[in-house]
């Protein structure tokens, strides 16, 4: 069962409103939003047991 599908309706309403602020919490700070919201996302996915370290991309 995909993710999507296990999610009520509230879930869904509350991951698009922030997907929606992030994007404009980007728009006003740019470079340093995207490395905070970086920072936060990476700690939630490390609580999960999920690792980033093959998803970062080299410079």
């Amino acid at each position: 069962m995909e993710v999507m599908e296990q999610m009520n309706e509230q879930e869904m309403k509350k991951v698009a409103m922030e997907k929606y602020t992030n994007i404009q919490r980007i728009k006003k700070y740019g470079d340093k939003e995207i490395e905070y919201q970086e920072k936060i996302l990476k700690a939630e996915l490390a609580m999960l047991g999920i690792s980033t370290e093959d998803l970062d991309l080299t410079e």
